[in-house]
Protein backbone atom coordinates (compact mmCIF):
# COMPACT_ATOMS: atom_id res chain seq x y z
CA UNK A 1 0.00 0.00 0.00
CA UNK A 2 1.47 3.32 -1.31
CA UNK A 3 1.66 6.39 1.27
CA UNK A 4 -1.16 8.66 -0.22
CA UNK A 5 -3.35 5.09 -0.30
CA UNK A 6 -2.44 4.85 3.30
CA UNK A 7 -3.29 8.22 4.28
CA UNK A 8 -6.41 8.10 3.32
CA UNK A 9 -7.38 4.89 4.19
CA UNK A 10 -6.88 6.08 7.78
CA UNK A 11 -8.36 9.53 7.23
CA UNK A 12 -11.82 7.02 6.31
CA UNK A 13 -11.48 4.85 9.10
CA UNK A 14 -11.43 7.91 11.38
CA UNK A 15 -14.16 9.96 9.75
CA UNK A 16 -16.31 6.41 10.22
CA UNK A 17 -15.28 6.04 13.89
CA UNK A 18 -16.30 9.54 14.17
CA UNK A 19 -19.92 8.67 12.71
CA UNK A 20 -20.18 5.49 14.94
CA UNK A 21 -19.56 7.24 18.33
CA UNK A 22 -21.70 10.03 17.23
CA UNK A 23 -24.11 7.71 17.00
CA UNK A 24 -23.93 6.19 20.26
CA UNK A 25 -23.81 10.14 21.80
CA UNK A 26 -27.18 10.93 19.89
CA UNK A 27 -28.72 7.59 21.58
CA UNK A 28 -27.23 8.74 24.88
CA UNK A 29 -28.55 12.14 24.20
CA UNK A 30 -32.03 11.44 23.07
CA UNK A 31 -32.25 8.64 26.48
CA UNK A 32 -31.83 12.02 28.51
CA UNK A 33 -34.64 14.71 28.83
CA UNK A 34 -32.21 17.27 27.08
CA UNK A 35 -34.65 17.33 23.91
CA UNK A 36 -37.68 16.61 25.90
CA UNK A 37 -39.07 13.07 27.72
CA UNK A 38 -36.44 10.80 27.52
CA UNK A 39 -37.16 8.66 24.75
CA UNK A 40 -37.24 4.77 25.21
CA UNK A 41 -33.85 2.54 23.65
CA UNK A 42 -36.34 0.63 21.05
CA UNK A 43 -37.84 3.96 19.99
CA UNK A 44 -34.52 5.46 19.36
CA UNK A 45 -33.76 2.00 17.55
CA UNK A 46 -36.76 2.34 15.65
CA UNK A 47 -36.11 6.03 14.71
CA UNK A 48 -32.18 4.52 13.50
CA UNK A 49 -33.56 1.06 11.11
CA UNK A 50 -36.46 3.88 9.71
CA UNK A 51 -34.48 6.82 8.25
CA UNK A 52 -31.61 4.39 7.20
CA UNK A 53 -34.28 2.35 5.33
CA UNK A 54 -35.52 5.62 3.55
CA UNK A 55 -31.87 6.69 2.39
CA UNK A 56 -31.00 3.00 1.74
CA UNK A 57 -34.17 2.83 -0.74
CA UNK A 58 -32.90 6.84 -2.35
CA UNK A 59 -29.66 4.74 -2.73
CA UNK A 60 -30.81 1.86 -4.81
CA UNK A 61 -33.49 4.00 -6.96
CA UNK A 62 -30.47 5.66 -8.38
CA UNK A 63 -27.78 3.10 -8.12
CA UNK A 64 -30.59 0.61 -9.58
CA UNK A 65 -27.83 -2.37 -9.07
CA UNK A 66 -28.64 -6.71 -9.88
CA UNK A 67 -30.19 -8.01 -6.94
CA UNK A 68 -29.77 -11.98 -6.49
CA UNK A 69 -31.88 -14.06 -4.76
CA UNK A 70 -32.07 -13.70 -0.99
CA UNK A 71 -31.42 -16.09 1.61
CA UNK A 72 -34.36 -14.64 3.30
CA UNK A 73 -33.93 -17.19 6.88
CA UNK A 74 -30.06 -15.35 7.18
CA UNK A 75 -31.32 -12.16 7.01
CA UNK A 76 -34.32 -12.38 9.48
CA UNK A 77 -31.41 -13.48 11.87
CA UNK A 78 -29.33 -11.30 10.89
CA UNK A 79 -31.71 -8.63 11.79
CA UNK A 80 -32.96 -9.50 14.66
CA UNK A 81 -29.31 -9.74 16.08
CA UNK A 82 -28.63 -6.79 14.25
CA UNK A 83 -31.88 -5.07 16.37
CA UNK A 84 -31.58 -6.19 19.07
CA UNK A 85 -27.81 -6.12 19.70
CA UNK A 86 -27.89 -1.86 18.39
CA UNK A 87 -31.28 -1.47 21.22
CA UNK A 88 -28.54 -3.02 24.10
CA UNK A 89 -25.75 -0.65 22.46
CA UNK A 90 -28.23 2.22 22.64
CA UNK A 91 -29.28 1.39 26.19
CA UNK A 92 -26.11 1.24 27.81
CA UNK A 93 -25.02 4.48 26.64
CA UNK A 94 -27.16 6.05 28.41
CA UNK A 95 -26.99 4.03 31.64
CA UNK A 96 -23.30 4.06 31.78
CA UNK A 97 -20.19 6.42 30.26
CA UNK A 98 -20.61 6.34 26.71
CA UNK A 99 -17.03 5.52 26.77
CA UNK A 100 -17.07 2.68 28.53
CA UNK A 101 -20.08 1.18 26.79
CA UNK A 102 -18.28 1.53 23.75
CA UNK A 103 -15.69 0.23 24.76
CA UNK A 104 -17.16 -2.97 26.14
CA UNK A 105 -19.84 -3.05 22.86
CA UNK A 106 -16.91 -3.41 20.30
CA UNK A 107 -15.66 -6.69 21.90
CA UNK A 108 -17.88 -7.78 19.58
CA UNK A 109 -14.76 -8.78 16.44
CA UNK A 110 -13.25 -10.71 19.11
CA UNK A 111 -16.63 -13.03 20.22
CA UNK A 112 -17.17 -13.23 16.50
CA UNK A 113 -13.46 -15.02 15.92
CA UNK A 114 -14.43 -17.56 18.22
CA UNK A 115 -17.30 -18.08 17.28
CA UNK A 116 -16.49 -18.72 13.77
CA UNK A 117 -14.39 -21.58 14.67
CA UNK A 118 -17.60 -23.85 15.28
CA UNK A 119 -19.64 -21.67 13.22
CA UNK A 120 -17.78 -21.30 9.48
CA UNK A 121 -14.59 -24.06 10.76
CA UNK A 122 -11.96 -21.12 10.69
CA UNK A 123 -8.67 -21.98 12.48
CA UNK A 124 -7.29 -19.42 14.86
CA UNK A 125 -3.53 -19.54 16.05
CA UNK A 126 -1.91 -18.60 19.46
CA UNK A 127 -1.28 -14.90 19.30
CA UNK A 128 -5.35 -14.86 18.24
CA UNK A 129 -5.78 -16.51 21.43
CA UNK A 130 -3.67 -14.20 23.07
CA UNK A 131 -5.36 -10.82 21.59
CA UNK A 132 -9.09 -12.43 22.59
CA UNK A 133 -7.44 -12.90 25.97
CA UNK A 134 -5.88 -9.45 26.26
CA UNK A 135 -9.51 -7.86 25.18
CA UNK A 136 -11.11 -10.00 28.17
CA UNK A 137 -9.19 -8.61 30.64
CA UNK A 138 -9.91 -5.09 29.00
CA UNK A 139 -14.03 -6.26 29.41
CA UNK A 140 -13.33 -7.22 32.68
CA UNK A 141 -11.62 -4.02 34.00
CA UNK A 142 -14.45 -1.65 31.97
CA UNK A 143 -17.28 -4.19 33.44
CA UNK A 144 -15.53 -4.31 37.25
CA UNK A 145 -17.51 -7.24 38.70
CA UNK A 146 -18.01 -7.54 42.25
CA UNK A 147 -16.33 -4.05 42.61
CA UNK A 148 -18.39 -1.14 44.55
CA UNK A 149 -17.99 0.48 41.14
CA UNK A 150 -19.77 -2.51 39.25
CA UNK A 151 -22.76 -1.21 37.13
CA UNK A 152 -25.11 -3.77 36.09
CA UNK A 153 -25.64 -1.67 32.80
CA UNK A 154 -22.60 -2.55 32.12
CA UNK A 155 -23.78 -6.51 31.03
CA UNK A 156 -26.46 -4.87 28.83
CA UNK A 157 -23.14 -3.49 26.67
CA UNK A 158 -21.57 -7.19 26.84
CA UNK A 159 -25.19 -7.96 26.06
CA UNK A 160 -24.86 -6.28 23.01
CA UNK A 161 -21.20 -6.91 21.77
CA UNK A 162 -22.64 -10.93 22.20
CA UNK A 163 -25.77 -10.67 19.62
CA UNK A 164 -23.50 -8.50 17.09
CA UNK A 165 -21.05 -10.91 17.36
CA UNK A 166 -23.48 -13.55 16.14
CA UNK A 167 -24.71 -10.72 13.29
CA UNK A 168 -20.78 -10.40 12.29
CA UNK A 169 -21.21 -14.44 11.43
CA UNK A 170 -24.13 -13.77 9.73
CA UNK A 171 -22.89 -11.24 7.66
CA UNK A 172 -19.58 -12.91 6.77
CA UNK A 173 -22.18 -16.12 5.33
CA UNK A 174 -24.39 -13.78 3.52
CA UNK A 175 -21.58 -11.13 1.80
CA UNK A 176 -20.50 -14.74 0.17
CA UNK A 177 -23.88 -14.96 -1.86
CA UNK A 178 -25.34 -11.30 -1.97
CA UNK A 179 -24.04 -7.79 -2.90
CA UNK A 180 -23.27 -5.01 0.16
CA UNK A 181 -26.32 -2.82 -0.71
CA UNK A 182 -28.51 -5.89 -0.99
CA UNK A 183 -27.58 -7.13 2.38
CA UNK A 184 -28.11 -3.50 3.91
CA UNK A 185 -31.41 -3.24 2.10
CA UNK A 186 -32.87 -6.49 3.79
CA UNK A 187 -31.22 -6.02 6.89
CA UNK A 188 -32.36 -2.46 7.58
CA UNK A 189 -35.96 -3.78 5.68
CA UNK A 190 -36.35 -6.56 7.98
CA UNK A 191 -34.72 -4.48 11.06
CA UNK A 192 -37.98 -1.49 11.01
CA UNK A 193 -40.53 -3.93 10.84
CA UNK A 194 -39.21 -6.02 14.46
CA UNK A 195 -38.36 -2.19 15.22
CA UNK A 196 -41.98 -0.57 14.54
CA UNK A 197 -43.48 -4.05 16.31
CA UNK A 198 -41.74 -3.25 19.47
CA UNK A 199 -41.70 0.33 19.33
CA UNK A 200 -45.56 0.17 19.93
CA UNK A 201 -45.62 -0.32 23.58
CA UNK A 202 -43.28 2.58 24.25
CA UNK A 203 -43.39 5.21 21.41
CA UNK A 204 -44.14 8.91 22.70
CA UNK A 205 -44.45 11.51 20.07
CA UNK A 206 -41.03 13.05 19.65
CA UNK A 207 -40.17 16.78 19.96
CA UNK A 208 -38.97 18.42 16.57
CA UNK A 209 -35.35 17.78 17.79
CA UNK A 210 -35.39 14.31 19.01
CA UNK A 211 -36.97 13.91 15.22
CA UNK A 212 -34.04 15.60 13.71
CA UNK A 213 -31.92 13.50 16.27
CA UNK A 214 -33.11 10.49 14.83
CA UNK A 215 -32.66 10.93 11.08
CA UNK A 216 -29.80 11.38 12.09
CA UNK A 217 -28.53 8.54 13.70
CA UNK A 218 -30.21 6.69 10.93
CA UNK A 219 -27.95 8.99 8.14
CA UNK A 220 -24.84 8.58 10.37
CA UNK A 221 -25.02 4.86 10.72
CA UNK A 222 -25.49 4.29 6.92
CA UNK A 223 -22.71 6.49 5.89
CA UNK A 224 -20.38 5.09 8.73
CA UNK A 225 -20.93 1.66 6.92
CA UNK A 226 -20.40 3.08 3.48
CA UNK A 227 -17.19 4.48 4.96
CA UNK A 228 -16.37 1.73 5.95
CA UNK A 229 -16.62 -0.38 3.47
CA UNK A 230 -15.02 2.10 0.85
CA UNK A 231 -11.79 1.91 3.06
CA UNK A 232 -11.84 -1.86 2.41
CA UNK A 233 -11.33 -1.72 -0.64
CA UNK A 234 -8.75 0.41 -0.19
CA UNK A 235 -6.51 -1.66 2.18
CA UNK A 236 -6.16 -4.94 3.70
CA UNK A 237 -8.85 -6.17 6.29
CA UNK A 238 -6.26 -6.58 8.56
CA UNK A 239 -4.93 -3.31 8.10
CA UNK A 240 -8.31 -1.67 7.96
CA UNK A 241 -10.07 -3.56 11.13
CA UNK A 242 -7.85 -2.30 14.05
CA UNK A 243 -8.81 1.43 13.05
CA UNK A 244 -12.59 1.24 13.81
CA UNK A 245 -11.11 0.93 17.76
CA UNK A 246 -10.62 4.86 17.33
CA UNK A 247 -14.25 4.70 18.08
CA UNK A 248 -13.10 4.39 21.48
CA UNK A 249 -11.42 7.89 21.69
CA UNK A 250 -14.25 9.84 19.64
CA UNK A 251 -16.84 8.20 22.23
CA UNK A 252 -14.46 9.19 25.25
CA UNK A 253 -13.86 12.68 23.68
CA UNK A 254 -17.88 13.25 23.09
CA UNK A 255 -18.66 12.23 26.56
CA UNK A 256 -16.26 14.53 28.21
CA UNK A 257 -17.39 17.55 25.91
CA UNK A 258 -21.23 17.18 25.99
CA UNK A 259 -21.43 15.45 29.27
CA UNK A 260 -18.34 16.38 31.13
CA UNK A 261 -17.62 12.70 32.26
CA UNK A 262 -14.05 12.19 32.67
CA UNK A 263 -13.03 8.56 32.01
CA UNK A 264 -11.38 6.71 34.47
CA UNK A 265 -8.00 5.21 35.13
CA UNK A 266 -9.61 1.14 35.41
CA UNK A 267 -12.01 2.92 32.63
CA UNK A 268 -8.71 3.88 30.28
CA UNK A 269 -6.95 1.32 30.95
CA UNK A 270 -9.56 -1.40 30.18
CA UNK A 271 -9.86 0.77 26.73
CA UNK A 272 -6.49 0.39 26.05
CA UNK A 273 -6.05 -3.58 26.61
CA UNK A 274 -9.07 -3.86 24.15
CA UNK A 275 -7.07 -1.78 21.62
CA UNK A 276 -3.83 -3.76 22.24
CA UNK A 277 -5.51 -7.17 21.65
CA UNK A 278 -7.14 -5.85 18.30
CA UNK A 279 -3.82 -4.26 16.82
CA UNK A 280 -2.35 -8.12 18.02
CA UNK A 281 -4.99 -9.78 16.15
CA UNK A 282 -4.20 -7.16 12.83
CA UNK A 283 -0.60 -8.22 13.20
CA UNK A 284 -1.22 -12.07 13.92
CA UNK A 285 -3.07 -11.43 10.56
CA UNK A 286 -0.98 -9.92 8.41
CA UNK A 287 1.96 -12.21 9.54
CA UNK A 288 -0.30 -15.22 8.34
CA UNK A 289 -1.16 -13.62 4.73
CA UNK A 290 2.37 -12.80 4.55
Amino acid sequence: MDTNKLVFTVFLMLVASALVAGTSLLAKTLGTDVFGPALNPFQITAGRYAFALVMLIATTAIVRPKFTRPALHLHVGRSFAGWFGVTCMFAAATLIPLADATAITMLNPMIAMLLAIPLLGEKVGPRRWIAAALSLIGAFLLIRPGASTFDPAALIALLAAFVLAFEIIIVKLLSRREGTLQILLFSNGFGTILAGISVMFVWIWPTPMQWLGLSAIGALMVCAQAIFLLALRRGDASFVAPLFYFTLVFAAFYDFAIFGVIPSILSNAGAGIIILGAVLMAWSERRRIR
